[in-house]
C-alpha cells in the first residue's frame, strides 16, 4: 500500500528573505534587506549560447549554451525611522556597495525562502534602481543584483547573540 504524502502547495512570496554581507564589518555580518514589496529572480539573465546549427541538423535547430548568468531584482520602500535611520540593508546598498567600482564592486548576497534550510549565496554587482513616489504614496526602492560566477550554497545557522542574521 503506498505510503501517504503531505499534498505539495505553492509557497508564499513573502517568505523569501534577502541579505547583503557588510564587507566593512570586522566580522562576518550580513543585513536583512527589508520592506521588500516584490522580487523577480532572472536565472537565464546574460545568457550566452552559440548556434551549432549544421547540415548534419537535418533542419533542426541546435545550440550550446556557453554562459550562464542571474539576476534579482528587489523593490521595496524607502525605510527609515524617525530619526532618520535607515534600513541597514538599503543604506548599504545605497551609501557604500553601489559606489564601489572594478573588482571592488563585487560584493556577496544570500537568499532563501524562510523554509528552506540553506542559503543561495552569490558574489555580485549591484545597480541601484530608481525612487519615487506621489503625493499619497510612500517613497519607492529598487535595486539589481547581478550574479559574477558560479552560484554556492550555506547552511542556515542561528544569528549570533545581539545582531547580525
Amino acid at each position: 500500500m503506498p505510503t501517504p504524502t503531505t499534498p505539495v502547495r505553492p509557497i508564499d512570496a513573502r517568505g523569501w528573505q534577502f541579505e547583503v554581507q557588510d564587507l566593512s564589518a570586522s566580522t562576518e555580518t550580513w543585513l536583512r534587506i527589508g520592506l521588500l514589496t516584490s522580487f523577480s529572480h532572472n536565472p537565464g539573465e546574460n545568457e550566452e549560447t552559440e548556434d551549432t546549427t549544421s547540415f548534419d541538423s537535418d533542419g533542426y535547430f541546435e545550440q550550446d549554451v556557453m554562459q550562464r548568468g542571474a539576476s534579482i531584482s528587489l523593490a521595496s520602500k524607502y525605510a527609515a525611522d524617525k530619526a532618520g535611520k535607515r534600513d541597514l540593508g538599503q543604506a548599504y546598498i545605497d551609501d557604500v556597495w553601489t559606489y564601489r567600482l572594478g573588482v571592488d564592486s563585487r560584493n556577496p548576497v544570500r537568499w532563501r525562502h524562510r523554509t528552506q534550510p540553506t542559503w543561495v549565496v552569490w558574489d555580485a554587482t549591484v545597480s541601484p534602481g530608481e525612487q519615487g513616489g506621489g503625493t499619497t504614496e510612500k517613497t519607492s526602492w529598487s535595486a539589481t543584483i547581478t550574479r559574477c560566477g558560479k552560484p554556492s550554497t550555506a547552511a542556515v545557522t542561528p544569528p549570533p547573540a545581539g545582531g547580525g542574521s
